[in-house]
Protein backbone atom coordinates (compact mmCIF):
# COMPACT_ATOMS: atom_id res chain seq x y z
CA UNK A 1 0.00 0.00 0.00
CA UNK A 2 1.48 3.40 -1.13
CA UNK A 3 1.62 6.45 1.06
CA UNK A 4 -0.62 8.23 -0.79
CA UNK A 5 -4.01 5.40 -0.58
CA UNK A 6 -3.61 6.10 3.23
CA UNK A 7 -6.10 7.62 5.30
CA UNK A 8 -5.24 10.82 7.44
CA UNK A 9 -6.04 9.05 10.28
CA UNK A 10 -3.03 5.82 9.15
CA UNK A 11 -0.83 8.77 8.24
CA UNK A 12 -1.00 10.37 11.93
CA UNK A 13 -0.88 6.86 13.66
CA UNK A 14 2.39 6.11 11.89
CA UNK A 15 3.79 9.42 12.09
CA UNK A 16 2.94 9.02 16.03
CA UNK A 17 5.11 5.84 16.68
CA UNK A 18 7.72 6.51 19.72
CA UNK A 19 11.62 5.98 17.68
CA UNK A 20 13.00 3.07 19.86
CA UNK A 21 15.66 5.53 21.08
CA UNK A 22 13.49 7.75 22.66
CA UNK A 23 11.73 4.55 24.59
CA UNK A 24 14.81 3.62 25.81
CA UNK A 25 15.76 6.78 26.92
CA UNK A 26 12.66 7.34 29.03
CA UNK A 27 12.40 6.56 32.89
CA UNK A 28 10.50 3.30 31.95
CA UNK A 29 12.59 2.11 29.14
CA UNK A 30 16.00 2.54 31.63
CA UNK A 31 14.18 0.47 34.37
CA UNK A 32 13.27 -2.23 31.28
CA UNK A 33 17.06 -2.27 30.46
CA UNK A 34 18.16 -2.27 34.23
CA UNK A 35 15.84 -5.13 34.55
CA UNK A 36 16.21 -7.22 31.68
CA UNK A 37 18.85 -5.99 29.91
CA UNK A 38 19.27 -2.78 26.62
CA UNK A 39 19.78 -6.15 23.98
CA UNK A 40 16.76 -7.75 24.56
CA UNK A 41 14.77 -4.65 25.54
CA UNK A 42 15.94 -3.32 21.89
CA UNK A 43 14.98 -6.04 20.25
CA UNK A 44 11.65 -6.98 21.92
CA UNK A 45 10.98 -2.91 21.17
CA UNK A 46 11.42 -3.56 17.44
CA UNK A 47 9.06 -6.43 16.98
CA UNK A 48 6.59 -5.03 18.92
CA UNK A 49 6.77 -1.63 16.76
CA UNK A 50 7.03 -3.64 13.66
CA UNK A 51 3.72 -5.33 14.49
CA UNK A 52 2.25 -2.10 15.18
CA UNK A 53 3.10 -0.30 12.21
CA UNK A 54 1.75 -3.15 10.22
CA UNK A 55 -2.06 -3.10 12.25
CA UNK A 56 -1.84 0.45 11.28
CA UNK A 57 -0.87 -0.55 7.39
CA UNK A 58 -3.98 -3.27 7.66
CA UNK A 59 -6.24 -0.43 8.72
CA UNK A 60 -6.33 -1.34 12.43
CA UNK A 61 -5.44 1.82 14.15
CA UNK A 62 -5.06 2.55 17.93
CA UNK A 63 -3.22 4.81 20.33
CA UNK A 64 0.43 3.96 21.72
CA UNK A 65 2.08 5.80 23.86
CA UNK A 66 5.89 5.58 25.35
CA UNK A 67 4.07 4.46 28.74
CA UNK A 68 2.04 1.68 26.84
CA UNK A 69 4.84 -0.16 24.89
CA UNK A 70 7.02 0.00 27.45
CA UNK A 71 4.13 -1.67 30.33
CA UNK A 72 3.63 -4.54 27.44
CA UNK A 73 6.90 -4.74 26.82
CA UNK A 74 7.11 -5.41 30.68
CA UNK A 75 5.25 -8.34 30.54
CA UNK A 76 6.43 -9.90 27.63
CA UNK A 77 9.79 -10.02 29.25
CA UNK A 78 8.79 -10.92 32.43
CA UNK A 79 7.29 -14.07 30.65
CA UNK A 80 10.44 -14.84 28.91
CA UNK A 81 12.86 -14.52 31.90
CA UNK A 82 11.15 -14.93 34.67
CA UNK A 83 10.40 -18.65 35.35
CA UNK A 84 8.19 -18.05 38.03
CA UNK A 85 5.80 -16.07 35.62
CA UNK A 86 6.28 -18.93 33.10
CA UNK A 87 4.01 -21.70 34.61
CA UNK A 88 0.07 -20.69 34.15
CA UNK A 89 -2.88 -21.89 36.25
CA UNK A 90 -5.39 -24.62 34.01
CA UNK A 91 -8.98 -23.95 35.39
CA UNK A 92 -10.03 -25.07 31.33
CA UNK A 93 -11.67 -28.25 32.55
CA UNK A 94 -9.33 -30.24 29.86
CA UNK A 95 -6.71 -32.26 32.02
CA UNK A 96 -4.22 -32.38 28.60
CA UNK A 97 -4.07 -28.88 27.18
CA UNK A 98 -2.10 -29.20 24.45
CA UNK A 99 -1.94 -25.10 24.01
CA UNK A 100 -0.84 -25.00 27.79
CA UNK A 101 1.62 -27.85 27.69
CA UNK A 102 -0.45 -31.16 27.84
CA UNK A 103 0.77 -33.29 30.97
CA UNK A 104 1.70 -31.49 34.17
CA UNK A 105 4.85 -33.34 35.44
CA UNK A 106 5.24 -35.26 38.42
CA UNK A 107 7.15 -33.45 41.35
CA UNK A 108 9.75 -36.32 41.20
CA UNK A 109 10.04 -35.31 37.15
CA UNK A 110 10.30 -31.81 37.96
CA UNK A 111 13.56 -32.60 40.48
CA UNK A 112 15.07 -34.98 37.80
CA UNK A 113 14.91 -31.94 34.72
CA UNK A 114 16.40 -29.84 38.00
CA UNK A 115 19.18 -32.56 38.73
CA UNK A 116 19.89 -33.19 34.70
CA UNK A 117 20.11 -29.52 34.43
CA UNK A 118 24.58 -29.18 34.62
CA UNK A 119 26.78 -32.32 34.16
CA UNK A 120 25.07 -35.49 35.12
CA UNK A 121 25.55 -39.34 34.18
CA UNK A 122 23.62 -39.18 30.83
CA UNK A 123 25.81 -42.07 28.74
CA UNK A 124 28.48 -42.92 31.17
CA UNK A 125 28.96 -46.66 32.37
CA UNK A 126 29.71 -45.78 36.43
CA UNK A 127 32.15 -48.71 36.85
CA UNK A 128 33.65 -48.94 33.50
CA UNK A 129 34.03 -45.37 32.49
CA UNK A 130 32.78 -46.40 28.91
CA UNK A 131 29.97 -44.97 27.05
CA UNK A 132 27.00 -46.62 27.57
CA UNK A 133 23.00 -46.46 26.28
CA UNK A 134 21.29 -43.21 27.15
CA UNK A 135 18.11 -44.71 27.55
CA UNK A 136 19.75 -47.95 29.63
CA UNK A 137 17.10 -47.06 32.39
CA UNK A 138 13.90 -46.32 30.64
CA UNK A 139 14.28 -49.44 28.06
CA UNK A 140 14.63 -51.89 31.27
CA UNK A 141 11.59 -50.15 33.19
CA UNK A 142 9.84 -50.36 29.75
CA UNK A 143 10.37 -53.95 29.52
CA UNK A 144 8.74 -53.97 32.92
CA UNK A 145 5.73 -52.67 31.94
CA UNK A 146 4.64 -53.61 29.28
CA UNK A 147 6.49 -56.82 28.07
CA UNK A 148 8.62 -55.56 25.52
CA UNK A 149 12.11 -57.37 24.06
CA UNK A 150 13.55 -53.54 24.02
CA UNK A 151 12.74 -49.88 23.53
CA UNK A 152 14.49 -46.59 22.74
CA UNK A 153 13.04 -43.02 22.84
CA UNK A 154 12.39 -40.01 20.25
CA UNK A 155 10.75 -36.40 20.57
CA UNK A 156 7.64 -37.73 20.00
CA UNK A 157 4.95 -40.40 18.67
CA UNK A 158 5.31 -38.89 14.76
CA UNK A 159 8.73 -39.05 14.57
CA UNK A 160 8.43 -42.42 16.09
CA UNK A 161 6.11 -43.70 13.81
CA UNK A 162 8.41 -42.18 10.89
CA UNK A 163 11.29 -43.62 12.16
CA UNK A 164 10.31 -46.95 12.81
CA UNK A 165 8.64 -47.06 9.03
CA UNK A 166 11.70 -45.54 7.62
CA UNK A 167 13.50 -48.78 9.18
CA UNK A 168 11.36 -51.66 8.48
CA UNK A 169 9.74 -50.16 5.24
CA UNK A 170 11.79 -47.22 3.48
CA UNK A 171 10.97 -47.61 -0.53
CA UNK A 172 8.62 -50.76 0.79
CA UNK A 173 5.07 -50.50 0.68
CA UNK A 174 2.99 -50.19 4.32
CA UNK A 175 -0.28 -51.42 4.55
CA UNK A 176 -3.33 -49.01 6.31
CA UNK A 177 -6.50 -49.03 6.33
CA UNK A 178 -8.45 -45.99 4.77
CA UNK A 179 -10.24 -45.51 7.77
CA UNK A 180 -7.01 -44.63 10.04
CA UNK A 181 -5.24 -42.10 7.24
CA UNK A 182 -5.84 -39.42 10.63
CA UNK A 183 -4.54 -36.13 10.89
CA UNK A 184 -3.18 -35.95 14.28
CA UNK A 185 -3.18 -32.11 14.54
CA UNK A 186 -1.46 -28.66 13.66
CA UNK A 187 -2.32 -30.06 10.11
CA UNK A 188 0.22 -33.01 10.43
CA UNK A 189 -1.43 -36.03 8.55
CA UNK A 190 -0.29 -39.90 8.74
CA UNK A 191 -0.01 -39.77 5.41
CA UNK A 192 2.56 -36.93 4.89
CA UNK A 193 4.13 -38.89 7.74
CA UNK A 194 4.60 -41.76 5.65
CA UNK A 195 5.70 -40.28 2.64
CA UNK A 196 8.36 -38.60 4.65
CA UNK A 197 9.66 -41.68 5.91
CA UNK A 198 9.94 -43.60 2.27
CA UNK A 199 7.33 -46.11 2.86
CA UNK A 200 4.93 -46.55 0.42
CA UNK A 201 1.40 -46.13 1.32
CA UNK A 202 -1.06 -48.65 0.32
CA UNK A 203 -4.44 -48.10 1.61
CA UNK A 204 -6.98 -50.71 1.91
CA UNK A 205 -10.90 -50.77 2.83
CA UNK A 206 -13.16 -47.79 2.91
CA UNK A 207 -13.38 -44.95 5.69
CA UNK A 208 -15.77 -46.82 7.35
CA UNK A 209 -14.98 -50.31 7.23
CA UNK A 210 -12.16 -52.52 6.63
CA UNK A 211 -11.98 -56.46 6.38
CA UNK A 212 -8.94 -58.14 7.07
CA UNK A 213 -8.80 -60.05 3.73
CA UNK A 214 -8.20 -56.79 2.40
CA UNK A 215 -5.03 -56.07 3.99
CA UNK A 216 -4.02 -60.29 2.65
CA UNK A 217 -5.27 -58.99 -0.95
CA UNK A 218 -2.89 -56.03 -0.98
CA UNK A 219 0.12 -58.08 0.21
CA UNK A 220 2.71 -58.22 -2.43
CA UNK A 221 5.52 -60.55 -1.86
CA UNK A 222 9.22 -58.33 -2.25
CA UNK A 223 6.61 -55.18 -1.73
CA UNK A 224 5.14 -55.27 1.17
CA UNK A 225 7.43 -54.12 4.01
CA UNK A 226 4.84 -54.00 7.00
CA UNK A 227 1.40 -53.54 8.11
CA UNK A 228 0.38 -50.30 10.12
CA UNK A 229 -2.12 -50.41 12.57
CA UNK A 230 -3.33 -46.68 13.84
CA UNK A 231 -5.63 -46.27 16.80
CA UNK A 232 -7.99 -43.08 15.99
CA UNK A 233 -7.47 -41.85 19.39
CA UNK A 234 -8.57 -38.49 18.45
CA UNK A 235 -11.93 -39.58 16.28
CA UNK A 236 -14.65 -42.20 16.53
CA UNK A 237 -16.64 -43.86 13.89
CA UNK A 238 -19.89 -45.08 15.01
CA UNK A 239 -22.75 -46.76 13.48
CA UNK A 240 -21.56 -49.06 10.42
CA UNK A 241 -17.87 -49.43 11.30
CA UNK A 242 -15.16 -51.76 11.62
CA UNK A 243 -11.73 -52.80 11.31
CA UNK A 244 -9.10 -55.66 12.40
CA UNK A 245 -7.25 -54.79 15.73
CA UNK A 246 -3.71 -55.52 16.30
CA UNK A 247 -4.87 -59.03 17.79
CA UNK A 248 -6.14 -60.06 14.11
CA UNK A 249 -2.96 -57.87 12.13
CA UNK A 250 -0.06 -59.23 13.44
CA UNK A 251 -0.31 -62.92 13.11
CA UNK A 252 -1.72 -62.39 9.01
CA UNK A 253 1.83 -59.84 9.17
CA UNK A 254 3.90 -62.73 10.61
CA UNK A 255 2.22 -65.15 8.45
CA UNK A 256 2.97 -63.48 5.39
CA UNK A 257 6.84 -62.53 6.55
CA UNK A 258 6.06 -58.80 6.90
CA UNK A 259 6.52 -56.03 9.98
CA UNK A 260 3.28 -55.50 12.30
CA UNK A 261 3.45 -52.11 13.68
CA UNK A 262 0.53 -50.64 15.85
CA UNK A 263 0.95 -46.59 16.41
CA UNK A 264 -1.32 -46.34 19.99
CA UNK A 265 -1.02 -42.90 19.86
CA UNK A 266 -1.82 -41.60 23.78
CA UNK A 267 -0.61 -44.91 24.79
CA UNK A 268 -2.09 -46.38 27.91
CA UNK A 269 -0.71 -48.71 30.39
CA UNK A 270 -4.23 -49.00 32.87
CA UNK A 271 -7.49 -49.14 32.22
CA UNK A 272 -9.37 -46.13 32.11
CA UNK A 273 -12.74 -47.43 32.84
CA UNK A 274 -11.93 -47.37 36.52
CA UNK A 275 -13.15 -43.67 36.16
CA UNK A 276 -15.34 -44.07 34.10
CA UNK A 277 -13.87 -43.62 30.64
CA UNK A 278 -13.71 -45.59 27.71
CA UNK A 279 -10.72 -48.40 27.79
CA UNK A 280 -7.52 -47.19 25.13
CA UNK A 281 -5.64 -49.96 23.86
CA UNK A 282 -3.04 -50.75 26.01
CA UNK A 283 0.58 -51.04 25.31
CA UNK A 284 1.30 -54.29 26.81
CA UNK A 285 -1.50 -55.67 24.76
CA UNK A 286 -0.64 -54.80 22.00
CA UNK A 287 2.76 -56.40 22.24
CA UNK A 288 1.46 -59.51 23.96
CA UNK A 289 -0.94 -60.00 20.46
CA UNK A 290 2.43 -60.21 18.49
CA UNK A 291 2.95 -56.83 17.36
CA UNK A 292 6.78 -56.10 16.59
CA UNK A 293 6.33 -52.30 16.72
CA UNK A 294 4.34 -50.36 19.79
CA UNK A 295 5.06 -46.71 19.76
CA UNK A 296 2.86 -44.09 21.79
CA UNK A 297 3.49 -40.92 23.10
CA UNK A 298 5.03 -39.83 26.36
CA UNK A 299 3.06 -36.87 27.47
CA UNK A 300 -0.23 -38.24 27.68
CA UNK A 301 -2.01 -41.16 29.45
CA UNK A 302 1.97 -41.76 30.86
CA UNK A 303 1.26 -38.01 32.16
CA UNK A 304 5.39 -37.85 31.38
CA UNK A 305 7.56 -34.74 29.36
CA UNK A 306 7.08 -34.80 25.48
CA UNK A 307 8.32 -38.13 23.46
CA UNK A 308 7.70 -40.45 21.74
CA UNK A 309 8.76 -44.20 22.91
CA UNK A 310 9.07 -46.99 20.56
CA UNK A 311 8.77 -50.76 21.96
CA UNK A 312 9.32 -53.68 20.70
CA UNK A 313 11.05 -56.63 19.31
CA UNK A 314 15.23 -56.18 20.33
CA UNK A 315 16.41 -56.85 17.08
CA UNK A 316 13.73 -54.41 15.29
CA UNK A 317 15.21 -51.74 18.44
CA UNK A 318 18.48 -52.05 17.45
CA UNK A 319 17.92 -51.65 13.82
CA UNK A 320 16.03 -48.52 14.50
CA UNK A 321 19.12 -47.42 16.98
CA UNK A 322 21.38 -47.52 14.05
CA UNK A 323 18.79 -45.69 11.61
CA UNK A 324 20.26 -41.92 11.10
CA UNK A 325 17.14 -40.77 11.86
CA UNK A 326 17.29 -41.99 15.22
CA UNK A 327 20.13 -39.32 16.26
CA UNK A 328 18.43 -36.81 14.25
CA UNK A 329 15.15 -37.48 16.65
CA UNK A 330 16.90 -38.21 19.89
CA UNK A 331 15.63 -37.05 23.48
CA UNK A 332 17.67 -34.38 25.15
CA UNK A 333 19.18 -35.30 28.83
CA UNK A 334 16.61 -33.06 31.13
CA UNK A 335 13.11 -35.16 28.84
CA UNK A 336 15.68 -38.52 29.60
CA UNK A 337 15.13 -37.59 33.64
CA UNK A 338 11.26 -36.30 33.53
CA UNK A 339 11.04 -39.52 31.66
CA UNK A 340 12.88 -41.72 33.81
CA UNK A 341 11.40 -40.53 37.19
CA UNK A 342 7.77 -40.35 35.78
CA UNK A 343 8.11 -44.35 35.17
CA UNK A 344 9.92 -45.04 38.57
CA UNK A 345 5.76 -44.01 39.25
CA UNK A 346 4.65 -46.56 36.97
CA UNK A 347 6.54 -49.54 38.02
CA UNK A 348 6.46 -48.28 41.79
CA UNK A 349 2.39 -48.17 41.53
CA UNK A 350 2.31 -44.53 42.65
CA UNK A 351 1.17 -42.88 39.94
CA UNK A 352 -2.32 -42.35 41.06
CA UNK A 353 -0.99 -40.02 44.05
CA UNK A 354 1.95 -38.56 42.25
CA UNK A 355 1.14 -38.04 38.78
CA UNK A 356 -1.01 -35.11 37.99
CA UNK A 357 -3.45 -36.39 35.39
CA UNK A 358 -4.69 -39.25 37.88
CA UNK A 359 -4.68 -37.55 40.72
CA UNK A 360 -7.12 -35.42 39.10
CA UNK A 361 -8.84 -37.96 37.87
CA UNK A 362 -9.28 -39.51 41.36
CA UNK A 363 -10.11 -35.93 42.76
CA UNK A 364 -13.25 -36.16 44.96
CA UNK A 365 -16.70 -34.04 44.15
CA UNK A 366 -16.50 -32.37 47.89
CA UNK A 367 -12.76 -31.59 47.42
CA UNK A 368 -13.79 -30.06 43.96
CA UNK A 369 -16.70 -28.33 45.89
CA UNK A 370 -14.85 -26.94 48.97
CA UNK A 371 -11.81 -25.63 46.53
CA UNK A 372 -14.58 -23.72 44.52
CA UNK A 373 -16.48 -22.38 47.77
CA UNK A 374 -12.82 -20.92 48.84
CA UNK A 375 -12.71 -19.02 44.92
CA UNK A 376 -16.50 -18.35 45.54
CA UNK A 377 -15.94 -16.34 49.05
CA UNK A 378 -12.87 -14.28 48.04
CA UNK A 379 -14.93 -12.89 44.94
CA UNK A 380 -18.47 -12.46 46.22
CA UNK A 381 -18.21 -9.01 47.54
CA UNK A 382 -16.80 -7.34 43.78
CA UNK A 383 -20.32 -5.86 42.47
CA UNK A 384 -19.19 -5.95 38.93
CA UNK A 385 -19.81 -9.94 38.90
CA UNK A 386 -21.81 -12.67 40.19
CA UNK A 387 -20.36 -15.58 41.13
CA UNK A 388 -21.49 -19.57 42.37
CA UNK A 389 -20.70 -23.01 41.65
CA UNK A 390 -22.13 -25.43 38.95
CA UNK A 391 -21.57 -28.79 38.25
CA UNK A 392 -20.07 -29.43 34.73
CA UNK A 393 -17.98 -31.87 32.75
CA UNK A 394 -13.95 -31.73 32.29
CA UNK A 395 -12.42 -33.26 29.42
CA UNK A 396 -9.10 -35.57 29.02
CA UNK A 397 -7.86 -33.47 26.04
CA UNK A 398 -4.67 -33.72 23.61
CA UNK A 399 -6.74 -35.87 21.26
CA UNK A 400 -7.15 -38.74 23.85
CA UNK A 401 -11.01 -40.17 24.06
CA UNK A 402 -12.43 -37.34 22.71
CA UNK A 403 -16.09 -37.20 23.20
CA UNK A 404 -16.31 -38.56 26.76
CA UNK A 405 -16.07 -36.38 29.66
CA UNK A 406 -15.34 -36.56 33.34
CA UNK A 407 -17.31 -34.98 36.00
CA UNK A 408 -16.02 -31.16 37.10
CA UNK A 409 -17.49 -28.46 39.84
CA UNK A 410 -16.63 -25.04 37.87
CA UNK A 411 -17.47 -21.22 39.21
CA UNK A 412 -19.04 -19.54 36.97
CA UNK A 413 -18.56 -15.57 36.70
CA UNK A 414 -21.11 -13.26 35.18
CA UNK A 415 -20.22 -10.68 34.35
CA UNK A 416 -23.02 -7.63 35.12
CA UNK A 417 -20.95 -5.35 32.52
CA UNK A 418 -18.08 -5.99 29.95
CA UNK A 419 -17.79 -8.91 27.60
CA UNK A 420 -16.25 -12.50 28.58
CA UNK A 421 -14.22 -12.12 25.90
CA UNK A 422 -12.52 -9.30 26.81
CA UNK A 423 -12.03 -10.99 30.91
CA UNK A 424 -11.05 -13.98 29.95
CA UNK A 425 -7.76 -12.22 28.05
CA UNK A 426 -7.13 -10.32 31.02
CA UNK A 427 -7.56 -13.67 33.33
CA UNK A 428 -4.83 -15.15 30.77
CA UNK A 429 -2.55 -12.17 30.68
CA UNK A 430 -2.45 -12.85 34.95
CA UNK A 431 -1.96 -16.45 33.57
CA UNK A 432 -5.24 -18.14 34.45
CA UNK A 433 -6.69 -20.43 31.39
CA UNK A 434 -10.64 -21.24 31.94
CA UNK A 435 -13.38 -21.22 29.48
CA UNK A 436 -16.63 -19.17 28.35
CA UNK A 437 -20.08 -20.98 28.24
CA UNK A 438 -23.95 -19.63 28.05
CA UNK A 439 -21.93 -16.34 28.65
CA UNK A 440 -20.04 -16.65 31.62
CA UNK A 441 -16.73 -17.42 32.24
CA UNK A 442 -16.39 -21.16 33.98
CA UNK A 443 -13.41 -21.88 36.17
CA UNK A 444 -13.00 -25.68 36.33
CA UNK A 445 -11.46 -27.23 39.64
CA UNK A 446 -10.63 -30.24 38.60
CA UNK A 447 -7.41 -28.93 36.70
CA UNK A 448 -6.37 -27.26 39.83
CA UNK A 449 -3.12 -28.47 41.27
CA UNK A 450 -2.78 -28.75 44.78
CA UNK A 451 -2.70 -25.19 46.91
CA UNK A 452 -3.73 -23.10 43.72
CA UNK A 453 -7.90 -22.63 44.45
CA UNK A 454 -6.22 -19.72 46.95
CA UNK A 455 -3.89 -18.70 44.04
CA UNK A 456 -6.89 -18.58 41.69
CA UNK A 457 -8.66 -16.62 43.91
CA UNK A 458 -5.91 -13.82 44.68
CA UNK A 459 -5.26 -13.48 40.88
CA UNK A 460 -8.34 -13.00 39.49
CA UNK A 461 -9.42 -10.88 42.55
CA UNK A 462 -6.02 -8.64 41.58
CA UNK A 463 -7.80 -7.83 38.26
CA UNK A 464 -10.02 -5.39 40.05
CA UNK A 465 -9.37 -2.27 41.59
CA UNK A 466 -10.29 -0.98 45.65
CA UNK A 467 -13.42 0.19 44.28
CA UNK A 468 -14.60 -3.29 42.66
CA UNK A 469 -14.37 -2.65 39.08
CA UNK A 470 -12.41 -4.27 36.52
CA UNK A 471 -8.78 -2.75 36.29
CA UNK A 472 -8.66 -0.67 33.02
CA UNK A 473 -12.27 -0.65 32.54
CA UNK A 474 -14.08 1.52 34.83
Amino acid sequence: MSQNELSQEQKDALRNIPAIGSILESPAGKELSAEFGAGLVAAKLRTMLEQYRKSILSGSVSSITVESISRRAEEDLSRLCNPSSRPVINASGILLHTGIGRAALSDQALAAIEGAGRYTILQTDIDTGNRSLREEQIEWMLRELTGCEAATVVNNNAAATMLVLNTLSAAREAIISRGQLIEIGGAFRMPDVMQMSNAIMREVGTTNRTHLSDYEKAYCEDITGAIIHVHTSNYRVRGFGATPGITELAPLAKRLGVYSVDDLGSGALVNLSEWGLPDEPLVRDSLAAGADIACFSGDKLIGGPQCGIICGKAAIIKKIRKNPFARMFRVCKLTLAALEATLVLWVNNEYRRSIPFYCMLDKSKRQMLDEAAMVVDSLSDLFEIEVGIVESAAYVGSGSIPDETVPSVAVRIELKNGSCNSFSAKLRAAGIFGRISDNAVMLEMITLLPGQAQILADKVRSLFDSSGVIEGEA
